[in-house]
């Protein structure tokens, strides 16, 4: 079954298809930027994001957005974390929030769109903050330390594919799928 995936991060793409192809999808990139609001309402994020992907392309499309939410900030930045990521690094994140006590929730939303519904699909890891980056910091993957572990995602390599939230939200969508036909 064919699927289409509107993302401009590459690595979402990369992860998406590894997932994916063994449970027999054949992935699309659609490698596009799109304006998104700004919200902290992931749910009206993912579901805005996810008709403007539809409108686009004109053909049943999937998109995902993942936020980091931090226990000590109330669950901020959750909709809004690439912003606070781009405004304060790797580096700063660590030393502001990877303390004993940092925890966090890494959650990852899919929204799949049909043409006449918009479907969402969620997955969601615990874990804690390191107190310094670790791995690639081009995303937040070098903080994120998921419970049972003591490496970050950026760390574990392909490991992180088995355990991660974007898998778990992955896997309830294939789930959702099974069965239909898309081409």
């Amino acid at each position: 079954m064919r699927l289409r995936f509107l993302s401009s991060n590459p690595n979402k793409v990369t992860e998406a298809k590894a997932i994916l192809s063994p449970a027999g999808f054949e992935l699309i990139a659609v490698a596009k930027k799109l304006d998104e609001i700004q919200s902290a309402d992931v749910e009206l994020l993912v579901r805005d994001k996810c008709i403007k992907a539809f409108r686009l392309i004109g053909r049943p499309v999937f998109v995902e957005h993942t936020g980091l939410y931090i226990e000590a900030l109330n669950g901020f930045p959750g909709g809004l974390t690439q912003i606070f990521w781009d405004t304060l690094g790797a580096e700063r994140v660590a030393a502001l929030f990877g303390k004993e006590d940092g925890l966090a929730i890494a959650r990852t939303r899919i929204g799949y769109c049909d043409g006449r519904c918009v479907h969402q699909f969620e997955g969601e890891v615990s874990g804690k903050l390191a107190r310094k980056p670790c791995g690639d910091t081009s995303q937040w993957d070098c903080i994120f330390i998921p419970e049972g572990s003591n490496k970050t995602f950026a760390e574990m390599g392909k490991h992180k594919n088995e355990i991660s939230m974007r898998r778990k939200a992955l896997d309830q969508f294939a789930a959702f799928l099974s069965g239909a036909t898309h081409d």
